[in-house]
């Protein structure tokens, strides 16, 4: 396999899997009138990480293969925030939300990284 397809698995991997960890804290949280949207809105942008990757990967063109990467460095920003939200509304899960926040201001920084090298070899 060679390192750009072992690469691109990877991080497509890595975002599925984000998106699992996201999913599987939720599952474990107590829904209310608060926590409700706050899920929703977290499972929405968590998840819209690897689908805008895998949309990138299948980019027609290198303008859309770029405008992919900034959505999915968007949605993890936004994700960022909603996982803030969270571990307001649920201080006994601040440890593993603390985890996912790790793990997206990483994917934030690999996307934005990718962005900026596509860029400058436009």
């Amino acid at each position: 396999m060679t390192e750009v397809i072992k690469n691109k698995y990877d991080l497509e991997e890595r975002t599925f899997k984000f998106a699992e960890d996201v999913i599987g804290i939720c599952k474990t949280v107590k829904k209310d009138i608060v926590s409700t949207p706050v899920i929703s809105q977290l499972i929405r942008s968590a998840t819209s990480i690897g689908a805008n990757y895998m949309e990138a990967n299948g980019a027609s063109s290198k303008k859309d293969f770029i405008n992919k990467i900034f959505i999915c460095k968007k949605e993890a920003q936004e994700t960022k925030y909603w996982l803030r939200i969270l571990a307001v509304c649920f201080d006994d899960k601040k440890v593993e939300i603390r985890k996912l926040w790790k793990e997206c201001q990483e994917l934030t920084l690999i996307f934005s990284k990718i962005a900026a090298s596509s860029k400058l070899k436009n």
